[in-house]
């Protein structure tokens, strides 16, 4: 009878090592293989990788219509106060966008929000706020990196004024139904001069200045860089299509 019981289980152990074995899978069954990404040839120092749109004074327009009415001056484009906002003759969706940026010297009599004032706005309506918030009170939900009145930045990276600052901007598109109702929201995560400054937020609508902010369905559209005045500079500035 011992017999009989040894060997009973030995086959049930000979059995579930063989069952055990065959159950596990190669490493290989979860490598993958034919869907390598392109390569491309990264920039160093916030120059465009080989696969961004430049954004140089040709690729924008007046919002009216027409060509560019910025200055341009060595590839430094800066705003013509009056001159009223621009955008990319191009229209998008999900990007990554690169901005470089510089506030102008000002009186000490400019403060708050009237001080080196002036915005990137992905998709036309989705503000990224550009400030003098270097030494410079004003709203939190307001200031330099600020998805304006919706996300105060984590911390404030502002530079001086006359020095270059960059933003580096992952930006996901809002989702609309056939109906128009919002599937998914637009979300943003943004880079002030190599710090994290927004982790990838929701936007519950368009940026306002007054009210609470609600959606209204639409597709791909142009970046605006905003004039509001004050000769805020911009330079090397691109875009990948994700």
């Amino acid at each position: 009878m011992t017999k009989f019981i040894l060997a009973a289980l030995f086959s049930i152990v000979s059995l579930s090592s063989f069952s055990w074995a065959q159950m596990v899978p190669e490493p290989r069954a979860t490598e993958v293989w034919n869907k390598e990404p392109v390569k491309i040839t990264p920039g160093d120092h916030g120059a465009p990788p080989s696969d961004a749109i430049i954004l140089d004074h040709s690729a924008w327009q007046s919002i009216n219509g027409g060509e560019n009415p910025w200055d341009n001056q060595n590839g430094v484009m800066t705003v013509k106060p009056g001159a009223k906002d621009i955008r990319t003759k191009k229209s998008f969706g999900d990007v990554q966008l690169h901005v470089e940026w510089r506030i102008p010297e000002l009186d000490e009599k400019f403060v708050s929000q009237d001080r080196g004032n002036s915005g990137v706005f992905l998709q036309q309506f989705y503000e990224v706020q550009v400030l003098d918030s270097y030494e410079n009170k004003t709203y939190n939900n307001g200031q330099a990196g600020s998805l304006y009145k919706q996300h105060i930045p984590l911390v404030n990276a502002t530079k001086p004024a006359m020095e270059w600052q960059s933003y580096d901007i992952i930006y996901t598109a809002p989702r609309f139904g056939k109906n128009g109702a919002v599937i998914s929201q637009a979300r943003m995560t943004v880079i002030h001069n190599g710090v994290l400054i927004q982790n990838n937020v929701s936007l519950t609508g368009p940026t306002l200045y007054i009210g609470a902010p609600a959606y209204e369905a639409h597709g791909n559209l142009p970046i605006y860089l905003q004039d509001h005045d004050h000769k805020v500079s911009y330079r090397n500035i691109w875009v990948r299509e994700l």
